[in-house]
Order: structure tokens, then C-alpha cells, then sequence
């Protein structure tokens, strides 16, 4: 049979996938977003198309616009790598591709997916660390391991101990990569993070919602919470093993050395304050000023190609970032600030595609994660009382 005589094939059953196929006609397709127990519109999409060798198809979101700054990022190898298309393809809500004579299986997406299978990659590349171990945290609603990775001085006690946690709303799939970077930079032979992988323990969940990740779930605003409102009251009352476990086990972790928590996100389609990189602010003063600091040294410190201000800081009670956004539930933002040995605890949000006009892909988000672990480095060695340990 001909690629011709061939059965169009429009689907997301693989990790990661997410659409709703509406209809085909001829070379256009009708699709939009699955939204499953999100309560209200979000963005995220992800799907293949196979046996469209040789023909130029339009896909059409019937529902909202979902198309980013960069237009959509589509892979030619199962999701391994990403490139964006850019926006010259966008026309309002749809978007066209002409598909190579070889092109047999393609896939779009809003963003550039990260998944279990990036991890395992990266782990298997590095199995051979001393510097890197991986445990589990627990075991998800539908029976996935969840990781929780240790790295840098996990062989004897610490100076101090770093909380990394990504993916709390699992469609968030940009800031993976920075983490992932940050990881990489860690474990490295670099001389330069030589202090950090000698002095400081770094406990890292990069896939709190692990099965929205896998399943392709958009993870914001979920019925009844998503897992970043699931942490109040006591650990026992939270609705999602993750979050319950992470509850539990990291003030035993800590033995009162956590410093630092970082909790990696990414922001809206486009915008203000979605189209540059930036810490949010604290309600508390005392770690909003050690935000502020830290921002500070990270703007000054940052050798990447993607952009970081200390000035596009979003302090508590400004745009978005007020009691209300939080509703009746408790982030891990504001959960981790209140133990008592923790100095600095935030959200950093790095936009899906585009940061100060200069793109975000896979390659320069791993370099801010890069960036990242030079200012954490920076931040620690400024307090006297741990360099002198």
C-alpha cells in the first residue's frame, strides 16, 4: 500500500499525549486540548500524526488558542528532541506543516515534553557517578515509582542540604530541562561546582505528579486541588502520595541543615510575567529578602544564553501572586518557608518558549539550570557559617 493509500493517523497514545480529535476533513484536522478533571482552560497538548508523508495538513483548535510565542515544537524522533516551528506557521488558532516524504511519525506539541524516559537517559548516562544515587519516594495512585535523587555529598554529613522539587503541575515540562541542568552541573567534574558536590546535599523530585506527566494531564487546577495546593494541615491530609511523602520524609532528611528550596515551574502562554524568568515573592519578609539577594546573585553570575533579571522579581501582593491565587489550599512554596531552618524557599518560573525575546528550547534551558546551580553555590558560601565547616 502506497503512503498515499495510507489511513491518516491523528493520536496521543504514548506518554505524554493529550489531544481530542474532532474530525478530519480532507487535509484539515479539527482537535483541541483534553482538559479530564481540570476545572477550568488550560493549555497543554501533545500528539502524532502518522501516514501524512508528502501532504501539507492544518490542524485547527476548536476550542481555545493554545498556540505559544514560538508556534508549536514538533519531534521527528518519538520525542526525544524538539525544535520549534516558529510562528510564520500560525494562522489565529491553527497552525500548517508540510510533512517530509519520510516523515512516516510526527509530533507537536505546546511545549517540549520531558518525560520518565528523559530522565532514565540522563540517570543511565550517569549510573556511574559517586555523586549521584537514586531512591524512591514512594509509589504513585496508578503504581509508578516516584524518584527522589540525591546528589553532591550523599557519602558523609553535608555542610548543608538543597530541596529541589519540579513538575507540581505536570504540564510544566520546560522547567525539567532546567533542572536537569542544575543536576548535570552538580555531578560534573566542572572545578567549579567542585564546593558544591563536596559540601552540599542535594534532594531532588523532578516529577512530583508523576503519573499527570506520563499521562499527559494538563496537573493545573485539578479537582478538588492540584498537588501544589495540597499541603495543608497535617501530611496525613494530603489527597496525593507524592506530596504526602515528600511531607513526610524531608524534615527527617534535613537534620536541620535544609538552606535552600527551589520549586521549578513555568507561567502562562504569554505576557507579562510569562515571557521573562523570575522569582515569586515570599509573604514573609525574611525570605523575601533573601529571594531578592539571591536573584541578585544569580543575574550577576548567569552564563547562559537565556536572560535572568533581579528587577523582574514578583513580589507577594503584586499581579497574581496574592492569598487569593492560593484559595483555600497551601503550596509547597509556603510550606517549605516555614521550616524553621530553611533561609531561602521559592518558585521560579521559566517561560515555555520565549525569555526576553531569546528562545527557550532544550539546550539553553539545561544552561540556565547551569546558571542556577551557580548562584546556590554563590548563595551558601556567602554565609560564613558554612563555609568555615
Amino acid at each position: 500500500m502506497g503512503a498515499s493509500e495510507q489511513t491518516l493517523l491523528i493520536d496521543a497514545d504514548f506518554p505524554g499525549g493529550n489531544i481530542v480529535v474532532e474530525r478530519i476533513e480532507g487535509d484539515d484536522c479539527f482537535v483541541h486540548q483534553d482538559l479530564r478533571d481540570t476545572t477550568r482552560d488550560w493549555f497543554y497538548w501533545c500528539f502524532r500524526v502518522r501516514n501524512a508523508q508528502g501532504r501539507r495538513l492544518t490542524f485547527h483548535f476548536t476550542q481555545s488558542n493554545v498556540l505559544g510565542v514560538e508556534g508549536p515544537a514538533v519531534s521527528l524522533d518519538q520525542g526525544v528532541t524538539w525544535r520549534w516551528l516558529g510562528d510564520s506557521c500560525i494562522q489565529e488558532k491553527a497552525f500548517s506543516y508540510s510533512f517530509g516524504l519520510d516523515e512516516r511519525e510526527v509530533r507537536f506539541s505546546f511545549g517540549m515534553p520531558y518525560l520518565e524516559e528523559h530522565l532514565a537517559r540522563f540517570l543511565t548516562d550517569h549510573r556511574q557517578n559517586q555523586f549521584l544515587r537514586t531512591e524512591t519516594l514512594c509509589t504513585s495512585r496508578k503504581g509508578r515509582t516516584v524518584a527522589r535523587i540525591h546528589i553532591g555529598c550523599i557519602h558523609r554529613e553535608p555542610v548543608a542540604r538543597v530541596l529541589l522539587t519540579c513538575r507540581h503541575h505536570c504540564c510544566e515540562m520546560m522547567a525539567s530541562y532546567s533542572l536537569q541542568g542544575l543536576m548535570q552541573a552538580v555531578i560534573s567534574n566542572s572545578e567549579e561546582f567542585a564546593w558544591l558536590r563536596n559540601n552540599v546535599e542535594f534532594l531532588v523530585v523532578p516529577f512530583v505528579d508523576k503519573d499527570g506527566v506520563e499521562d499527559g494531564d494538563q496537573g493545573k487546577m485539578r479537582h478538588p486541588h492540584d498537588h501544589n495546593r495540597d499541603y495543608l494541615g497535617e501530611p496525613a491530609d494530603s489527597i496525593y502520595p507524592e506530596v504526602r511523602a515528600l511531607r513526610e520524609f524531608v524534615p527527617k532528611w534535613s537534620g536541620g541543615l535544609l538552606r535552600v528550596g527551589l520549586d521549578l515551574h513555568c507561567p502562562y502562554i504569554r505576557g507579562a510575567h510569562n515571557e521573562v524568568i523570575y522569582l515569586v515573592g515570599s509573604r514573609s519578609e525574611q525570605i523575601a529578602q533573601q529571594q531578592v539577594l539571591f536573584g541578585q546573585l544569580l543575574e550577576s553570575l548567569a552564563q547562559g544564553a537565556l536572560p535572568f533579571r533581579a528587577e523582574d522579581y514578583l513580589p507577594y501582593g503584586k499581579a497574581w501572586n496574592t492569598a487569593a491565587n492560593y484559595g483555600s489550599g497551601r503550596s509547597f512554596g509556603n510550606w517549605l518557608q516555614d521550616l524553621s531552618e530553611v533561609r531561602l524557599a521559592s518558585t521560579i518560573e521559566i517561560p515555555y518558549a520565549r525569555a526576553r525575546q531569546v528562545e527557550v528550547n532544550q539546550e539553553t534551558a539545561q544552561a540556565f539550570g547551569q546558571d542556577l546551580g551557580r548562584a546556590i553555590s554563590a548563595y551558601l558560601r556567602s554565609d560564613p557559617e558554612l563555609v568555615s565547616k
